[in-house]
């Protein structure tokens, strides 16, 4: 563990507050589920908490499916990082923390379809630049979940002069309204 030097004092309500640089720092925001758990030398670790992580497995071998249908990489993404890829962008996705403008178009529930070649507005996935400047086409569909976006199915292609059509758009939002009511079970 990193020592941060802050020390904060428990409330009369078995509050703590969390600095906001910690905060701005592991992008924890206002109404984000936090787990705890202790250890057995009394630590308290407080830790993210991603419901699609849960899915970790499940997430994984849907993403294949979808790679092998479609034949483009399949990304399955929580509201932090790209948690499970199928295809050529394995390695230079997983794990990574997805872009600001990724966060945003979850937020604001919109449907993205994308391609280079039609000269429009390309979305980053991940903060990595270098990465982002491989991908000709993509689609993007949150994930939504008892009414909240706690994630996204992603679609990319790393084909020249590739296009989005209306079937990966079907695909998507059907992958994403199945991902999300698993997780409402």
């Amino acid at each position: 563990m990193k020592a941060t030097g802050i020390v904060r004092r428990i409330d009369e309500l078995g509050r703590v507050v969390i600095p906001k640089e910690i905060r701005r720092t592991l992008r924890i925001r206002e109404g984000d589920p936090l787990e705890i758990f202790t250890d057995r030398e009394g630590e308290v670790i407080l830790k993210k908490y991603s419901p699609i992580g849960e899915l970790g497995d499940f997430s994984k071998e849907y993403v294949e499916s979808l790679y092998q249908s479609l034949g483009h990489i399949a990304c399955i993404c929580d509201k932090d990082t790209v948690i499970a890829v199928s295809g050529a962008g394995r390695r230079e996705l997983l794990d990574k923390a997805i872009s600001e403008e990724l966060e945003q178009i979850m937020k604001n529930r919109d449907k993205i379809q994308a391609s280079r070649a039609d000269g429009g507005k390309f979305y980053p996935i991940t903060n990595d630049e270098d990465e982002n400047a491989n991908y000709t086409a993509e689609t993007i569909i949150p994930i939504i979940s008892e009414g909240d976006v706690i994630g996204a199915v992603v679609l990319l292609s790393k084909e020249a002069n590739a296009r989005m059509a209306q079937m990966e758009l079907k695909v998507a939002e059907t992958a994403a309204g199945f991902v999300g009511k698993q997780m409402e079970q």
